[in-house]
């Protein structure tokens, strides 16, 4: 049996901890009045900031809808769009429900109705029960898997596959189409993966990734190595073996008696378990990963298995999460238990042995768990934490000068370089957020708050308002145009 010194470092809700009913949690018996007043005092903090981000709702937001989850989801991600509409889209939304074992946990796939830009009418973005289920987001099928999902990841080529990362060695592979529809009931049969990708000698949580130019799959884990595998030699192997079947779909996933494959890599270098792996957005040979060692180290697979540049002390802690910049191949940013996030270019990563960031972006207080960069923007990036937070970063802001010189020093320090919008709609860490490809600007974010949100935790799908964002004098501009027509509309009054 494991010492606890030895269970896998948790970044989500941590092992053994797993929701409970809002029932269960008012009999649990209550801890020392120290205890309970110090939980006290802290719950009437972020209460009053919560309720403070919620006066301001209508104002900041174009679109907000919030959703409260029955399990928590350690994981969120966009899937394709299924129906285009007048003022809405329809699309695919990927999460996971842990549960206490009562019943099985689950890969959930729902339908997400996304209201499209200045649509959304202000009482309706403000007037939200926290306590409820959001009308925009409905479960569309279950899949039970067999053991916890920490991690969800799409393909870009296809985004009905996703991969999966459990509390166990594998990867797994799903058809989410070709998957039958479950009922998660105590004792139901796990769902059989499409595809099982085997590779690590031991746990592989939440290092998960897949490359934007081929179906290549990327994972890291406690067993410190660096895993790639191609979902092409599954096919191959097929083509190879078996005779060719009617009614694939046109799948990348095809049917088979042993559906696992092996390795196309193994790469060794990290002293520590890997917590994050990302492809280079133009190669599927070319990647980086980081993780409990402090390490960030780049790979190229066409030269070896070791290690092509190892950036010692990238933070002063662990690291959390990784994402390579899709539009500028040299741009990374990482993000650590430090609270700190950090922008590092690859043409110069180290100074004296060490990592020698272009910048770092602190206004975090706990740990930073995920960090992407924007879609839409090369200069765009979010990063969330278990401080509740999701903040909207642009680094071609750092080192501009303020429009106005009447700002306080006060105001200097609560707003940090590069930070732009700031998320606080979450009342305890998120684990995890996405933003939409094919509505660049829409974010979804989950937390693990199920003790102040009266369920098992918050789903939340938002968008900021465009001013914030948009070119200055666009914004000018059309402020300029609505102050003229009030002018020309409002009755001038008699002498």
């Amino acid at each position: 049996m494991e010492t606890p010194s030895s269970q896998p470092k948790r970044r989500g809700r941590p092992k053994g901890s797993a929701a409970k009913s809002k029932d269960e949690r008012e009999k649990e018996p209550h801890s020392s009045g120290k205890m309970r007043g110090s939980a006290s005092k802290r719950a009437a903090a972020v209460d009053e900031e919560y309720v403070q981000w919620k006066s301001l709702v209508a104002v900041l937001y174009d679109w907000f809808a919030n959703h409260n989850l029955i399990w928590p989801s350690l994981s969120c991600r966009w899937g394709p769009v299924v129906e285009l509409g007048r003022y809405k889209n329809r699309q695919r939304l990927y999460l996971s429900e842990q549960t206490d074992k009562s019943v099985p946990n689950t890969l959930i796939i729902a339908n997400c109705d996304v209201v499209k830009p200045r649509v959304a009418a202000e009482n309706h973005i403000a007037n939200f029960n926290e306590e409820a289920r959001s009308p925009f987001v409905r479960k569309y099928k279950t899949i039970i898997h067999p053991g916890e999902v920490n991690r969800i990841r799409e393909l870009p080529q296809n985004k009905n596959i996703v991969a999966t990362h459990t509390d166990g060695p594998e990867v797994l592979i799903w058809d989410i189409e070709a998957q039958p529809n479950k009922h998660a009931v105590y004792g139901a049969a796990a769902s059989r993966p499409d595809l099982v990708l085997s590779g690590h000698q031991d746990n592989a949580e939440f290092a998960l990734a897949l490359s934007p130019m081929e179906p290549f799959v990327l994972s890291g884990g406690k067993d410190k190595t660096v895993v790639l595998w191609s979902i092409q030699d599954h096919i191959s192997t097929l083509a190879a073996n078996a005779p060719k079947s009617a009614g694939s779909g046109g799948s990348i996933i095809k049917s088979a008696d042993n559906p696992s494959i092996g390795p196309r890599g193994i790469f060794h270098g990290h002293a520590d378990t890997v917590e994050d792996v990302q492809f280079c957005p133009s190669s599927s040979q070319e990647f980086c990963s980081v993780g409990d060692d402090s390490c960030l180290i780049l790979w190229d697979a066409r030269v070896g298995n070791n290690p092509a540049v190892k950036v010692e002390k990238a933070h002063d802690a662990d690291l959390h999460c990784v994402d390579w910049n899709p539009h500028n191949d040299n741009l990374i940013i990482t993000g650590s238990a430090d609270n700190s996030v950090r922008l590092f270019d690859r043409r110069n990563l180290t100074s004296d042995g060490v990592g020698s960031p272009v910048h770092m972006f602190e206004h975090h207080t706990a740990a930073v768990l995920c960090v992407q960069w924007c879609p839409d923007r090369s200069s765009v990036f979010g990063s969330c934490a278990e401080d509740g937070l999701l903040n909207i970063w642009d680094y071609e802001k750092v080192g501009e000068a303020k429009d106005s010189d009447i700002e306080s020093d006060e105001d200097d320090e609560e707003s940090p370089p590069g930070l732009f919008f700031q998320h606080a709609g979450h009342r305890d860490k998120i684990v995890d957020f996405h933003w939409n490809a094919c509505d660049p600007w829409t974010i979804v974010s989950v937390s693990d708050d199920a003790d102040t949100s009266g369920g098992g935790g918050t789903l939340q799908i938002w968008r900021m308002i465009d001013m914030l964002y948009r070119p200055k004098d666009e914004v000018l501009a059309e402020m300029q145009h609505f102050k003229d027509h009030v002018g020309k509309c409002t009755p001038k009054s008699k002498g």
